[in-house]
């Protein structure tokens, strides 16, 4: 059964920090691309950062490249996203992505946290 739990959200100040985590199981992380989505209300959910199945390669939206920094740990099965300098538009729903294969046949989701930034 395919699991990502993410964990890590909360509310914080505007210019404070927050670090996101993904926990999966079920299937066979080292070989899938990781991602972190994004969803604010009203709004369509967007790509947030990215990492590649052995953490070679990120990238990540223009909105917050500087700010944010994905990572993974293949050994514990867990994909982070530290997120510095926040500011009030990065409040969403950050969700946990897995995917795989030449047209991401595999491709899973967690159920999201909520991340507040007041300002």
């Amino acid at each position: 059964q395919v699991q990502l739990v993410e964990s890590g959200g909360g509310l914080v100040q505007a210019g404070g920090s927050l670090r996101l985590s993904c926990a999966a199981s079920g299937f066979t992380f080292s070989t899938y691309t990781m991602s972190w989505y994004r969803q604010a209300p009203g709004k369509e959910r967007e790509l947030v950062a990215r990492i590649t199945s052995r953490g070679g390669s990120t990238n990540y939206a223009d909105s917050v490249k500087g700010r944010f920094t994905i990572s993974r740990d293949n050994a514990k099965n867990t994909v982070y996203l530290q997120m510095n300098s926040l500011k009030p538009e990065d409040t969403a729903v950050y969700y946990c992505n897995a995917k795989k294969g030449a047209f991401y046949e595999y491709d899973y989701w967690g159920q999201g946290t909520q991340v507040t930034v007041s300002s």
